[in-house]
């Protein structure tokens, strides 16, 4: 079971990206996936998941709501995290995870990060 995350880069403020998670050793659509990030010197920050349940529910952190999306792609086994509109704020190394249950653990208004199975982070720098 592993997960690779891919996508990152430079890019100005105001700019875009799309990080991908891929899965290899399970199907990632019968999961809830989640985007996580961290910056230097700061904690872990869960910005993003998807459930596998009913419609797909999503879930966005207030500090991404509006300019970030998160799909999936089940034909190529990936979840993306479309980023736009990009702030300085954003950088980050940023990693998909999942603990391979169906709905994505929201607990007291905030994404919670007790996964087992991360990817191993990719970088993205905002910055002019």
């Amino acid at each position: 079971v592993q997960l690779q995350a891919s996508g990152g880069g430079l890019v100005r403020p105001g700019g875009s990206l799309r990080l991908s998670c891929a899965a290899s050793g399970f199907r990632l659509d019968h999961y809830a996936v989640g985007w996580f990030r961290q910056a230097p010197g700061k904690g872990r920050e869960g910005i993003s998941c998807v459930s596998s349940f009913g419609g797909g529910e999503t879930y966005y952190a207030d500090s991404v709501t509006g300019r970030f999306t998160i799909s999936r792609d089940n034909a190529k086994n990936t979840v993306y995290l479309q980023m736009t509109n990009l702030k300085t704020d954003d950088t980050a190394v940023y990693f998909c995870a999942t603990d391979r249950a169906t709905l994505c653990a929201v607990v007291g208004g905030s994404l919670s990060d007790g996964m087992r199975y991360w990817g191993q982070g990719t970088q993205v720098t905002v910055s002019s």
